[in-house]
């Protein structure tokens, strides 16, 4: 089975930036390929990664759905339904050089994502033989980990900016992992955008309260916020950029 390694944490600490980074640094060390998994309803690793995603699992379950209604017929003949949507499905699988992304997309309009977060994990399970690393970008809330929507997890890597809130988020994440006995190998916390790449005393007695690992800090970087404002992909940044250099030590002390 894979190595699933998920990250999670408050939204706006910067997860998805991390999430792609450490995607992409895993390839370069020949780990792949791997399975990127965007489980954010609100999607946006694709752009991380810099590539273009046509279809997500919430897409299909919306086409299959309107064609019920309006009495349309997409499915050719001599194939079933179950079959016919598996096939859509696979579609929704982006295939790139060292790794393929799945997106779960979302439900159109109002409505729970109860369905979509079920495709998910169905498409989890099945994929799960055929990737030695799968990435997960969790949505800011704790929903895939308390519904078990992942097959497994041996490393949780909770991301949180220089603040107390953020730092108690993580926390309230780390205790749910052990709520749902889920077991991984390593839950630790990257602190994301530190100024200097330095933590306060504050929030290092927090991070004490919480009982978290520190895995390590990640500086505020001006290049990134500025590759963002321009819509290019933060796996383009250069290699000596001071965030890439600080997330590429603390995988390597991971040993992933």
């Amino acid at each position: 089975m894979a190595h699933v390694i998920a990250v999670a944490g408050k939204g706006g600490v910067g997860k998805t930036t991390l999430c792609g980074m450490l995607i992409q640094y895993l390839c370069e060390k020949g780990k792949g390929p791997i399975l990127a998994v965007d489980a954010d309803a609100n999607s946006n690793l694709n752009e991380v990664l810099g590539v273009k995603v046509e279809t997500t699992l919430g897409d299909v379950r919306e086409e299959i759905a309107r064609a019920e209604l309006a009495k349309e017929n997409p499915i050719p003949t001599g194939m079933s339904k179950a079959d016919y949507a598996e096939m859509r499905f696979e579609d929704a699988l982006v295939e790139d050089d060292d790794f393929d992304l799945l997106v779960m997309g979302r439900t159109q309009g109002k409505g729970c994502y109860c369905y979509v977060n079920g495709l998910l994990q169905t498409q989890l399970a099945k994929y799960q033989n055929n990737y030695p690393y799968i990435v997960v970008d969790n949505e800011a809330g704790m929903e895939h980990i308390s519904r078990g929507v992942l097959p497994s997890m041996q490393t949780a890597i909770l991301v949180s900016d220089c603040s107390r809130r953020g730092v108690q988020a993580v926390g309230r994440i780390a205790e749910l992992i052990k709520e749902c006995d889920m077991h991984p190998d390593t839950v630790g916390l990257i602190i994301n955008r530190a100024p200097k790449g330095e933590l306060n005393k504050g929030i290092q007695e927090e991070i004490a309260n919480q009982g978290l690992t520190l895995l390590g800090v990640v500086p505020q970087d001006e290049t990134v916020y500025e590759y963002d404002c321009e819509g290019r992909p933060t796996s383009t940044l250069p290699e000596d950029n001071p965030v890439k250099t600080a997330l590429r030590a603390i995988v390597d002390n991971l040993k992933l």
